[in-house]
């Protein structure tokens, strides 16, 4: 067996009613607590933390270098003690950037990688405790806090070890009754996340434990939850959106990550709706051009979505995209990407970090027709 290690939060809990204790989980890091959240003020209105110093900090959108640098002159200021996220994926990257940047001495371009320094963060960053209200992302396991820079159409991570969160609260209960295009988003991101590190080059056991199991049983509870509200599947999308950010902490992702990274930066469309076009055409692709034990996990994969869409692994790929845009996910180019772009998505891509987990090396020719599929 080959040697690994596991990154992980300090402390998770898992299932409906957990979010109840969070107030007095929060109280014991800190009185001086950061609470970030979405758009929706209202959503983070049960959150009351008693005997503590409480300051909100909204986050709209996916999180942009303005964003951060112009909240980090508010909240420095603040001194705030500990820093929680309540929301989806944007509010937990926004969260832990802010978490790892409140105490370092330089601003963000000091330590984002590809388009600042890259420097290791020096200080260590404040507790980070994430509630998640969506089923995505995994963010709220991950180390890494993704940024935008629309100006250069890019999307970059603030990367470090100790970002992790010292506390990650997944409460189901917290997803219901999410909207349909959020929940269908989301829930593709979600079983992207469990598939890539399935079959990328620095799976473990470990990481295979987790996400193996979670590829059929995410996308039947997602197919599920395209015909009504339903809160087993909603308990069963957050157990496998929890699985998929510890498998690709550990594992990493592949090209439809390393595509979706680039896309989000030149378009601003949602993360998981990008992965989500992405996922058939790229499982098609890398099953078509891979060989060895690479081929025989992607056929896996691929019988996995068979049984649950009722087609073949051949046609599983497929047959996913046929359903994803059935139930009204959005193509590329109806999220914003033009044909004239791609190959300038294929360049950039080609240097994206997600790349280096793919189970084989896409040529330029078959990422450009990924994108015209998708």
């Amino acid at each position: 067996m080959i040697p690994f290690g596991i990154t992980a939060p300090g402390r998770i809990l898992f299932g409906r009613g957990e979010a109840a204790k969070a107030p007095a989980l929060i109280r014991a890091f800190g009185s001086r607590v950061l609470v970030v959240h979405g758009a929706n003020a209202a959503r983070a209105a049960w959150l009351r933390i008693s005997d503590a110093e409480v300051q909100a900090l909204p986050c709209a959108s996916e999180p942009t270098l303005t964003m951060l640098e112009t909240s980090l002159r508010w909240t420095r200021g603040l001194g705030p003690q500990v820093v929680v996220g309540l929301g989806g994926g944007a509010v937990m990257d926004f969260a832990k950037a802010l978490a790892a940047l409140i105490p370092a001495s330089g601003g963000p371009m000091d330590h984002l990688e590809v388009v600042g320094k890259g420097l290791p963060l020096k200080a260590d960053p404040l507790p980070f405790i994430a509630v998640p209200t969506t089923a995505g992302t995994g963010a709220e396991v991950t180390k890494n806090a993704v940024i935008g820079l629309p100006d250069l159409g890019r999307k970059v991570s603030l990367r470090d070890d100790r970002m992790v969160a010292r506390l990650a609260i997944v409460d189901p209960a917290l997803t219901d009754y999410c909207p349909k295009a959020v929940t269908l988003a989301s829930g593709l991101d979600a079983v992207t996340q469990v598939i890539e590190p399935f079959v990328s080059l620095k799976a473990t056991p470990y990481t295979d434990a987790l996400a193996g199991p979670a590829i059929g049983t995410g996308l039947e509870a997602l197919m599920r939850l395209m015909q009504g509200e339903d809160a087993e599947a909603r308990d069963r999308m957050a157990w496998v959106s929890l699985c998929g950010g510890l498998a690709l902490a550990n594992a990493g992702l592949g090209a439809v990550h390393g595509l979706a990274g680039v896309i989000g930066g030149l378009t601003g469309a949602a993360h998981g709706a990008i992965c989500g076009a992405l996922l058939g055409p790229v499982l098609a692709a890398n099953r078509k051009a891979a060989g060895g034990e690479a081929r025989e996990r992607l056929n896996q994969v691929c019988t996995m979505l068979a049984e649950v869409l009722g087609s073949t692994a051949a046609k599983a790929p497929a047959a996913l995209q046929a359903w994803a845009w059935a139930e009204g996910l959005p193509g590329l180019a109806a999220q914003g990407v033009a044909e004239e772009q791609h190959q300038g998505i294929v360049a950039a891509a080609l240097e994206a970090s997600s790349m280096k987990g793919n189970p084989v090396v896409l040529p330029e020719r078959d990422l450009r027709g990924i994108l015209e599929a998708a």
